[in-house]
């Protein structure tokens, strides 16, 4: 612990050229889900993603960032190669409003306006908070997962659709210009939910479900042609949360030290 502390303390020290600031911005780019309805990371699907950003520079190695994010993800059993996940015949689609702050740090000295200095990789290590709402299409509406209780939850006992996650990555930071910089980056969401999808442990009693919930719960939970919900059987594992990406590429404007302006002394 006290050699983390003493690497932190090297890095927002005082450090020549050293470059304090701040940048704002936006991205694009594509999301990924990986998790019960996609086992076998099948990135041949992606959803639309988006997002602003800002980001404080302590020094020209380390960082604090922000941002709020939009992605769409979802998955079908219908595109696995996998016999039983065809047979399971489930699908879904949510979108996600993701808030996450994080940390960041440079591999080389970074500069703005510097004909040295103007590039950089960087890693990233941070949390959020989102919002998401599994949904499928069934009779020709969408409907919400979460409210049919398809794994047996009690009315009032639904997983929440608000979670949380760690965030991780990694970046390359390009400048064009001293004001106006490129981002890459490969963002990674490890989640402290496996219900994303909607599917995480075991099928339900139907009977039950059916006096809790009514036929769509039912329908919704087994959508397999040959009835493979048995009570107990598998339908997910919930030994391995869900997760997302994103892949974007940004655009950010370089604003610089923001200071108050000081206060006159009166003179006496």
């Amino acid at each position: 612990m006290k050699y983390l502390v003493v690497f932190l303390f090297c890095l927002l020290g005082p450090l020549s050229e050293a470059q304090k600031g701040w940048e704002v911005g936006g991205w694009a780019g594509v999301s990924y889900y990986f998790g019960d309805l996609n086992t076998r990371f099948d990135v041949k699907h992606p959803g639309p993603a988006l997002g602003l950003t800002g980001r404080y520079n302590f020094n020209n190695r380390l960082c604090l960032r922000s941002s709020f994010n939009y992605g769409r993800v979802g998955a079908d059993d219908a595109n696995s190669t996998n016999a039983f996940e065809r047979e399971r015949n489930l699908s879904f689609k949510s979108n996600i409003f993701d808030l996450t702050g994080q940390f960041e740090f440079n591999f080389f000295p970074y500069i703005h306006g510097s004909q040295d200095d103007y590039y950089t990789p960087y890693l990233f290590l941070g949390a959020s908070i989102f919002r998401y709402e599994p949904t499928t299409e069934f009779n020709g509406d969408r409907v919400k997962l979460r409210e049919m209780g398809t794994e047996g939850q009690l009315p009032g006992d639904e997983y929440f659709s608000l979670s949380t996650g760690w965030a991780y990555g990694i970046g390359f930071k390009y400048d064009i210009n001293y004001y106006w910089s490129i981002n890459l980056e490969l963002s990674a969401r490890r989640l402290h939910t496996d219900y994303l999808d909607d599917v995480s442990g075991v099928y339900p009693d139907m009977l039950e479900l059916f006096n809790l919930r009514g036929p769509d719960a039912v329908a919704l939970s087994d959508r397999s042609n040959d009835g493979i919900g048995e009570l107990g059987r598998q339908r997910g594992n919930s030994r391995e949360n869900d997760s997302y990406n994103f892949i974007q590429v940004g655009l950010v404007y370089y604003i610089g030290s923001l200071q108050c302006p000081s206060i006159s002394k009166g003179q006496k």
